[in-house]
């Protein structure tokens, strides 16, 4: 099974070559790397180049942000399954990917666990995130899998669409949603962590941006599971995080 990871960045010159040298270490043998590159200023694409590896491709051009960059991913990937990766994570271990491809033999879904790091060298816990089971009724309790521990088929990813740019920090939540709650594949959770992602991006940065994201995800809820006004998720969502706090020793 061949699995593509796609990587969208945007001046990523101090942290994609971390990203890059995860991905080369996996030793499953069939892979694609595909580098969407929202036409950066700095030295990302020399530093990409430099690997001269065939097993990435790279496409730069300007976009409208991280989710344009991933819809031009599904466009171009040749993989059996895909994934994506942060221009500023990485994979947490060389069997990531064949642990990955192993599942999919038997679900259509897979994910997975994510550490939350300071940075790639010493990969200090910040939080600790266990995907778990899913459950039909699991985004109402405020559950939402790691998204870049998140893979699925070529088959999944031609029914469910593109992320909806609408969304402007949850397109991810919204699309993990309509896969997993709107559909009936076959989901399975791998209890392994599958990524470490760096602190810092959008999702990550204060109060006001996770009050808009819950905002964002209580809307995808109304739109799909039809949510009230304020529904329960709403809530669990913040004690969730801080669960994961708890978790990772803070």
């Amino acid at each position: 099974m061949k699995i593509s990871v796609v990587t969208a960045s945007y001046n990523s010159q101090a942290t994609i070559g971390s990203t890059i040298e995860s991905f080369l270490a996996q030793d499953h043998p069939e892979k694609e790397m595909l580098v969407i590159d929202g036409a950066s200023g700095d030295a990302t694409l020399k530093i990409v180049e430099s690997f001269g590896s065939n097993a990435i491709r790279v496409f730069s051009e300007r976009d409208k942000g991280v989710y344009d960059a991933m819809n031009k991913g599904f466009r171009l990937f040749q993989g059996d399954a895909i994934g994506f990766l942060n221009s500023d994570d990485t994979f947490h271990d060389s069997g990531t990917l064949s642990g990955i491809a192993a599942a999919l033999q038997d679900a259509d879904i897979v994910y997975g666990d994510l550490n939350m790091v300071t940075d790639h060298r010493t990969k200090r816990l910040v939080r600790s995130w266990r995907g778990g089971t899913f459950r039909r009724n699991s985004f109402q309790l405020g559950w939402v899998p790691p998204h870049p521990t998140f893979y699925m088929r070529r088959e999944v990813a031609q029914k469910v669409g593109d992320y909806d740019l609408s969304y402007v920090t949850t397109a991810d939540y919204d699309y993990m949603l309509r896969a997993l709650a709107l559909n009936d594949f076959r989901v399975r959770y791998i209890p392994r962590v599958i990524a470490d992602f760096q602190m810092g991006g959008i999702s990550t940065q204060g109060w006001r941006v996770t009050l808009r994201g819950n905002l964002e995800c209580l809307r995808s809820r109304r739109a799909h599971l039809n949510a009230p006004v304020i529904d329960a998720a709403f809530f669990l969502r913040f004690l969730r995080r801080i669960f994961q706090l708890r978790a990772s020793g803070l």
